[in-house]
């Protein structure tokens, strides 16, 4: 689709002038020249009345000579842009002429002469009777003396002459439609400079991206839906390949984490199979698989977990439940970890009882990641504080360690899947760096926040809010 809208544009803009051009030259025109017409016919009647009643009825009463109206007559004749005016009396012989003098005995007959022929107006157009070489606008006004008609005042005008003031008229039409085209020329400047070029603009970084160029980059120069279109494209493919990145680290961190238990799994067996490693010590090296195999599973599962959380969204259940008690409960699942370690975990709850409104198997999820994370990063002999706080119809939940902690730089990276700092990889041997990233996908679904203070060497605290119970704040008002 190459430059179709804007020659879609420009055959509307072109047919603009033409449809134009018609209008002009025969509606306008033809109204015009009506209209003038029309006018003219007023004008030479009142004139011809005017004569009728003055001169003419003058020449009829015998209170003037027919030379004496005829000078008369001429002058008006001048004054009516050289209208030649007649007298006839009604069999249709001429009395009077104003562009020529008629001799005494000179006798002109219009043949065929009927002044009926005006109908219900009292002018009409032809050659009058074949009279004239040319279409001729002629009035009549009849001339009375005695109570009886003597004869009529006809005026002729040449339609050419109107047809010539018709076309001045026409002539400026034409100029107001030639200053309304080269104006309406702007709009078409406006379009291509305002629309059609940043449309273009776009189209191309579609294109781009389309074929997978997202490093391409366009601007465009607006405040206006263009401007904010051009902005969310490019946001767009930012995100995209935001999206594309993320998607290699993942098919990387995913080959790395699983090739490395793999590898372990085939040089172990190998090694079992062709007796490298002796039968005694089956049993030590079947351990390491079975650990390799449990952090697969591991693996593979924290991975289904969070592709559900992510492609069908989290479908939580909320209710009403103690957030101390689930607390209790999940510290109490780490009890023999803690005492390989020697860690104590202390329990600062607020109140006996603190009712939060969440799904709980996904807190419960949340709680037991986020302590599997503190007491796998904890020195021996050192603690684990659980801490609840309540504040403006929110529950916070605290669970800080005195271990190695994050170092700055990676803090605003540990809940992105798979990964993991620098001072971790070697500490935790059997982590999946997805544990932190389903923490946040749940807190996130639950429209809450979660936050991480960490000083390196000295510990981590993780910090994520939950909704009050109702039921609460009603004992509360209580």
């Amino acid at each position: 689709m190459k430059r179709t809208l804007y020659l879609k544009f420009l055959l509307a803009y072109l047919l603009f002038g033409i449809f134009g051009f018609i209008v002009v030259a025969t509606f306008v025109y033809k109204m015009t020249f009506e209209r003038i017409r029309r006018d003219k016919a007023d004008n030479m009647y009142q004139v011809a009345t005017q004569i009728a009643n003055t001169y003419a009825a003058d020449l009829y009463n015998r209170e003037a000579a027919i030379d004496a109206v005829r000078q008369q007559l001429i002058s008006l004749s001048k004054y009516m842009d050289k209208s030649v005016i007649w007298i006839v009396n009604p069999s249709g012989r001429l009395v009077l002429d104003t562009s020529r003098e008629l001799e005494p005995d000179e006798e002109i007959i219009i043949k065929g002469f009927d002044p009926t022929i005006t109908g219900s107006s009292y002018y009409t157009t032809g050659d009058f009777w074949e009279t004239f070489s040319e279409d001729t606008l002629s009035v009549f006004a009849p001339i009375t003396a005695n109570y009886k008609v003597q004869a009529y005042v006809v005026i002729h005008e040449p339609l050419s002459t109107i047809k010539g003031s018709a076309n001045k008229f026409l002539d400026i039409s034409y100029l107001m439609l030639l200053v309304l085209f080269l104006l309406s020329l702007i709009i078409l400047i406006f379009f291509t400079e305002l629309v059609y070029m940043p449309l273009r603009k776009i189209t191309t970084a579609t294109e781009q991206y389309a074929v997978g160029n997202m490093s391409y980059e366009f601007s465009v120069e607006s405040e206006d839906e263009m401007g904010y279109l051009a902005a969310s494209l490019a946001y767009m493919a930012g995100e995209i390949a935001r999206q594309e990145d993320d998607q290699k680290k993942f098919i990387a961190n995913v080959s790395h984490d699983f090739r490395s238990p793999l590898t372990s799994i085939k040089g172990y067996l190998v090694a079992m199979q062709d007796g490298t490693i002796p039968q005694e010590m089956y049993d030590r090296y079947l351990g390491i698989v079975i650990n390799e195999t449990d952090r697969l599973t591991k693996l593979t599962n924290e991975m289904l977990t969070l592709n559900n959380l992510n492609t069908k969204g989290v479908l939580l259940d909320k209710v009403e439940f103690d957030i101390n008690s689930v607390i209790r409960n999940v510290a109490e699942s780490f009890e023999g970890t803690c005492l390989n370690k020697n860690i104590a975990i202390n329990l600062v709850l607020t109140d006996d009882k603190m009712l939060v409104c969440a799904d709980m198997s996904k807190i419960q999820q949340v709680l037991y990641n986020l302590l599997d994370n503190a007491i796998k990063f904890s020195h021996k002999d050192s603690s684990i504080k659980i801490e609840t706080t309540e504040k403006h119809s929110k529950v916070f939940v605290s669970v800080k360690d005195s271990g190695i902690g994050i170092p700055k730089d990676d803090q605003k990276l540990i809940f992105d899947r798979f990964y993991k700092s620098d001072l971790s990889r070697g500490k935790d041997k059997k982590g999946t760096g997805l544990g932190l990233a389903i923490v946040k996908e749940i807190i996130k679904a639950h429209e809450e926040n979660i936050n991480v203070i960490s000083t390196e060497g000295v510990g981590t605290e993780f910090i994520f809010s939950l909704p009050k119970a109702k039921s609460m704040d009603a004992d509360d008002e209580e």
